[in-house]
């Protein structure tokens, strides 16, 4: 064989990559942290977590468990006590009556979107969603070669809206699955309680999946404890899963560690794969978890008081801005702004972050939906949020 008819190997194995996989953009909010990681003096806004360490208790737990030997392999779907712990806590929460058989405990609430998906969705199925929407949610169904619809969501006075209607017409005869993000990131959109139900009985009728992403359910404000939710439809005679996870109630991000609320039958299948993915979410974490669910309500309320005292401090700073426009809304930790003059804000947020060393989330990370916006995460002090306003104030100015 000639050299010349050599394939190079980089070449060779790239090729051998499905096409559908190598088509999916990487983040664009990983490309504007990876310029700013490792520069000092950097406000980061780009990610959404807190700013603050995962409290002493849980970390304690974790601690303590290792210390007791807990590394070895644990069951698939969680160990039984975290499995209850999380059934009595969506009971408090919901007044349901779940059980240990409708939990399924996650290496994250990513792993648990994940398998949710691979339990249902199918090459050629489709999954309709709203946007802007977080960008993995509609990368994974693409990774198992289904088709994904978005709906706007659309922003007014009354702040960020769902046409209900509009959004059941578009589930076409091949739509197997609905995704509802809510509280929503980036926008903090929260599907109001009456949506939920005609939804649910929508889907229910065409026996379509329901997955409700309900990650930002304790992040909600003006006097609420938990948002509308999905989980008190959660039945032997419904199609849904509801995904959550300790990340962001718990400041645990790095930890990894979700789960899933779903009828009991769907368990066994889930179990599986648990297996085939991650095997199993490890113990030593897994004990945290349990701590933080039954010891960590005052450290979610402080966390919410504490994020709605930056969030009404990041709105007041936006509201004197005179070229951004900031939609109200009522869940998450997010401000999506828009910015007028500004089309491409990848290049926006990264000269803002060489400029001004201000690390924000550009807009079309969530989309074509998600276009002249920028996201801000303010689950930070309220020290940091005008420290980020004020150096987008002077960079704005030096636009004019």
């Amino acid at each position: 064989m000639s050299v010349s008819n050599v394939i190079p190997t980089s070449s060779f194995a790239v090729d051998g990559i499905r096409k559908d996989v190598r088509d999916i953009g990487a983040s664009l909010i990983r490309e504007v942290a990876h310029l700013g990681m490792g520069r000092g003096n950097i406000v980061p806004l780009w990610f959404g977590e807190p700013d603050q360490s995962t409290p002493e208790f849980i970390r304690k737990a974790a601690i303590a468990a290792l210390e007791a030997g807990d590394t070895f392999y644990q069951p698939n779907r969680g160990i039984t006590p975290l499995r209850d712990a999380l059934a009595v806590y969506g009971n408090r929460l919901y007044g349901t009556a779940l059980d240990r058989e409708n939990i399924t405990v996650t290496v994250s609430g990513l792993n648990a979107l994940m398998i949710a998906m691979q339990s249902i969705l199918k090459s050629g199925d489709r999954m309709v969603t709203t946007a802007p929407i977080w960008p993995n949610i509609v990368a994974m169904p693409k990774v198992l070669g289904a088709q994904v619809t978005t709906l706007p969501l659309r922003s007014g006075n009354d702040g960020w809206q769902l046409d209900i209607d509009e959004f059941i017409a578009a589930c076409a005869p091949d739509t197997r699955a609905i995704l509802i993000n809510s509280p929503n990131n980036p926008t903090g959109w929260v599907m109001p309680a009456e949506d939920q139900k005609r939804l649910v009985e929508f889907a229910t009728e065409r026996g379509i999946w329901l997955i409700a992403d309900e990650v930002y359910a304790r992040l909600i404000y003006d006097g609420w404890d938990v948002a509308p939710s999905f989980v008190p439809y959660v039945s032997d005679d419904t199609r849904i899963m509801v995904i959550n996870s300790f990340s962001k109630s718990w400041a645990m991000t790095g930890w990894r560690l979700g789960w899933i609320t779903a009828p009991k039958g769907v368990g066994p299948a889930l179990e599986k794969l648990m297996e085939f993915n991650v095997s199993c979410p490890a113990g030593f974490i897994q004990q945290a978890g349990i701590v933080a669910l039954e010891q960590g309500e005052e450290f979610v309320a402080g966390s919410r008081a504490r994020y709605s005292r930056a969030r009404a401090a990041i709105i007041e700073r936006l509201h004197d801005m005179n070229r951004i426009h900031l939609p109200e809304a009522d869940g998450a930790f997010y401000a999506f702004f828009r910015v007028d003059g500004v089309e491409d804000t990848l290049s926006f947020a990264k000269d803002l972050l060489l400029s001004e060393g201000i690390g924000l989330a550009p807009g079309e990370a969530f989309g074509p939906e998600g276009a002249c916006h920028i996201r801000a995460c303010y689950a930070v002090s309220e020290d940091r949020i005008h420290k980020a306003m004020d150096g987008l104030a002077r960079f704005l100015t030096r636009q004019v």
